[in-house]
């Protein structure tokens, strides 16, 4: 497997969330361009999730939303979070089978998180770009709002360039055995019937 760098997962974020955007509608159906094996496949379809529930979480926050519609979006958006995990979850499969000759050295170090829950974070920080750069732009806000914004702009991409640092870092000290990775499954008990009190006490 060829293995790309953070640039190139920057770029998909930004596909995904310029596609989304031309109808800009949570029930447009994904159209994902890149090959089911690539990752590049798995990080469209992470960031698209991801511009999705953005959106839902905005529509759910309208102080007259009809209860009824809010619970529907409600149940919708705890979908979505789990099938964001899931894809997580691959993605650091991805890794551990593509570094999985890797000899691991002598005092190698483990990190604090995997390298797809940090590109989770890129991922959304893709989106906070995007939305901020909106803000920006706005022609009906006034000029003290878009100065504020276009500093928050400024802090997030410079996170950005913080986080692709660091990830391209991590998976070099992972490939060359320096650090080594883990993966665990999250186990979301609250979604789970077997675990959650308030599902099965009314089995």
């Amino acid at each position: 497997m060829m293995m790309i760098n953070t640039e190139t997962y920057n770029k998909v974020f930004n596909k995904a969330i310029d596609d989304y955007h031309v109808t800009d509608n949570v029930d447009t159906p994904i159209n994902n361009p890149y090959d089911r094996d690539t990752l590049e496949n798995r990080l469209y379809l992470k960031c698209w999730i991801d511009t999705v529930q953005w959106h839902l979480e905005d529509l759910i926050r309208d102080p007259h939303i009809d209860p009824l519609e809010a619970l529907a979006l409600k149940r919708r958006i705890d979908r979505s979070n789990q099938d964001r995990t899931d894809l997580v979850e691959q993605i650091d499969s991805y890794f551990l089978h593509h570094f999985s000759d890797v000899k691991v050295k002598e005092g190698a170090r483990i990190n604090t998180e995997s390298p797809a829950w940090a590109i989770d974070r890129l991922s959304i920080l893709a989106l906070k770009i995007y939305h901020m750069r909106e803000q920006v732009e706005r022609k009906d806000a006034d000029v003290a709002h878009q100065e504020r914004c276009r500093q928050k702009l400024s802090v997030l991409l410079e996170q950005q360039r913080d986080l692709s640092t660091a990830i391209d870092q991590l998976l070099d000290d992972i490939a060359s055995g320096d650090k080594y990775m883990k993966t665990y499954r999250q186990m979301k008990m609250y979604n789970d019937p077997s675990t959650n009190p308030v599902l099965y006490k009314k089995g």
